[in-house]
């Protein structure tokens, strides 16, 4: 048997199926683990040297997330991207996102808006040791307090609809050469427009944010699959 992936270290605090799953998560996003390929629990078992039950709770949680399908009587396979799921999304994520930024600089609160500050100091020192999990965590706790600045739980409630789809196309996108800086540098630009309580602009900069993020996601995938 090929041996593709790294024993897990069972010193962590954290659960062991969470680790699993962080593991296969990461696996993914890198690529070592390909789209449409089955994925054994008794081989993912024995590379990252561990029992069945964990490897099982981890592939059911990656399900939620949209990182691997399960069908009937045929086993589980990494999920694929197609060019019409990328397209959809962003159509979706986009609106949601203008809207959010242009309700946000009608409600933020000060309070909020140091948040946003605080954050991309974190993002900002996260991208000096290149923790590629924890910038995308903590970039999804950026854009969770944008959303919540709408005051529209509706809106919010659309956008964790897309949560899983999300949290995949950033982890992919992220990784792309020079993407994280010039992502964070969109994020001050979007908060600053937005405490200035200039809507044209914040809607601007949403905007752009998303077409930049989308075209990101698409060159990476598509170097990957001529790689």
């Amino acid at each position: 048997m090929e041996r593709r992936l790294v024993p897990i270290r069972l010193d962590s605090y954290k659960p062991l199926r969470e680790v699993v799953a962080e593991t296969l998560r990461e696996a993914i996003v890198n690529g070592t683990l390909n789209p449409g390929e089955r994925l054994m629990e008794i081989q993912l078992a024995e590379e990252l040297g561990v029992s069945r039950t964990p490897v099982r709770e981890a592939i059911r949680k990656l399900e939620l997330e949209g990182f691997v399908i399960m069908i009937p009587r045929r086993g589980t396979y990494v999920a694929d991207l197609s060019i019409k799921d990328i397209n959809e999304v962003f159509e979706i994520r986009t609106a949601l996102d203008i809207l959010a930024a242009g309700l946000a600089v009608e409600r933020i609160t000060e309070d909020e808006l140091e948040q946003l500050e605080r954050l991309l100091v974190e993002i900002g020192k996260l991208i000096e040791g290149d923790d590629i999990d924890k910038i995308v965590e903590v970039d999804s706790q950026f854009h969770d307090v944008l959303y919540k600045a709408s005051r529209n739980d509706r809106l919010v409630g659309i956008i964790n609809n897309l949560r899983e789809q999300i949290t995949r196309f950033r982890s992919i996108s992220i990784q792309y050469p020079g993407r994280m800086k010039v992502s964070i540098e969109e994020h001050r630009q979007l908060v600053e427009a937005i405490a200035d309580r200039n809507t044209e602009l914040a809607q601007q900069i949403a905007r752009e944010h998303m077409e930049n993020s989308e075209q990101t996601l698409l060159q990476e995938l598509n170097e990957r699959r001529q790689a």
